[in-house]
C-alpha cells in the first residue's frame, strides 16, 4: 500500500537506505510529486532528480511541505540532521527513524513537543525488495502513524511491529543479519575450493542452496531443527558435518555473537544520548 496522494514524504539522507526506500515507493505506485528527498552534495542531488524525477530541497522546505519525515542519515549525524530540523517541523509531521540505535525519545528530546516518532530497523536486502523492517512507537505515535510507516516499508520487504525495548535485539538478530549469511557463504565457498571444486561452481552452489533452504523454512512451516533433521540420516555426511560444527562451537558462538552485536548496540546509544 502506498502512502495516500495526499501525503508528500520527504527522504532526509538519500543513501543506500534511503535511495531504496525512495525507489521502492515509486515501484508501488506512490507519485514522483509526493516524493522529495534531501542530498548535501550537489552531484548527488542531479542523479536522484535525473533518476527518480523528483525534487531535491533543503531541509527545511522538506520539514515544512511533506507530512512525514523519513530520517535515514548516519547515527552520528542524527544530532546536527535534528538541530537544523526541530525549528521547521511542526507536531503534526511523523517523523520515522532509521538509524541503528537512536531511540525514539532521543528524537522526541529534539522535535516539537508531542511530534509522533517511529521506528524502523531495516536491512540491506532492501535493495533487493526483501528486507525485513521492524517498526515501534514512540510516545506519541498512534495506530495511523504505524500504518503510515508499514504502507512505506512494505514495498521493499516485510515489515514486523516490536516494542522499541526489542530494538538493539533486533538490530543483532536482523540487522546485522544479512552479514552473518554473507560470512557463512564465504566460508562456505572456501571449503567448496579446498575439496576440490572451482570458485565459480562452489559459490553457485553455496548461494543456490541457501536460496531454497530460506524458501523452505519460510513457507514449509516446519522448525529449523525439523527441516535439519530430514536432511541428516543416520551415520551419514551430513551428521558427520555437524557434529563437527558442534565440537567447534558454532552453535555457541552464534549466541555470544548476537549478544556482543545488542551489546554494541546499546553502547551506541548511550554514547549518541552523552554526546549530542
Amino acid at each position: 500500500m502506498a502512502p495516500t496522494a495526499s501525503r508528500r514524504v520527504a527522504v532526509l539522507g538519500a543513501g543506500k537506505m534511503g535511495e531504496a526506500l525512495l525507489s521502492g515507493m515509486l515501484r508501488s505506485g506512490t507519485a514522483a510529486g509526493d516524493l522529495v528527498v534531501t542530498a548535501r552534495r550537489p552531484e548527488r542531488a542531479a542523479t536522484l532528480r535525473e533518476r527518480y524525477g523528483v525534487d531535491v530541497v533543503g531541509t527545511q522546505e522538506a520539514a515544512e511541505t511533506a507530512d512525514t519525515l523519513i530520517v535515514t542519515v548516519k547515527p552520528q549525524d542524527m544530532g546536527a540532521l535534528l538541530a537544523e530540523l526541530a525549528p521547521h517541523c511542526p507536531p503534526d509531521r511523523l517523523v520515522v527513524t532509521a538509524a541503528a540505535g537512536i531511540t525514539t525519545s532521543f528524537l522526541e528530546a529534539r522535535l516539537t513537543a508531542g511530534t509522533p516518532v517511529v521506528r524502523v530497523m531495516s536491512n540491506t536486502p532492501v535493495l533487493v525488495d526483501e528486507a525485513m523492517s521492524a517498526i515501534s512507537a514512540g510516545a506519541h505515535a498512534a495506530e495511523e502513524h504505524l500504518v503510515r510507516t508499514e504502507a512505506i516499508f512494505s514495498p521493499v520487504g516485510r515489515t514486523i511491529r516490536v516494542p522499541e525495548a526489542q530494538q538493539d535485539a533486533v538490530t543483532a538478530l536482523s540487522g546485522s543479519g544479512p552479514a552473518y549469511f554473507f560470512y557463512l557463504v564465504e566460508a562456505m565457498t572456501d571449503a567448496g575450493i579446498l575439496l576440490g571444486l572451482p570458485r565459480q561452481v562452489a559459490h553457485d552452489l553455496i548461494v543456490q542452496t541457501a536460496i531454497g533452504s530460506a524458501v523452505m523454512l519460510r513457507d514449509s512451516g516446519e522448525r529449523p531443527a525439523t527441516l535439519r533433521e530430514a536432511v541428516t540420516s543416520p551415520a551419514g555426511t551430513t551428521i558427520n558435518a555437524i557434529r563437527e560444527m558442534e565440537n567447534h562451537g558454532v552453535r555457541a558462538a552464534m549466541l555470544s555473537a548476537l549478544e556482543a552485536a545488542r551489546d554494541r548496540g546499546r553502547e551506541l546509544a548511550a554514547g549518541g544520548e552523552d554526546k549530542q
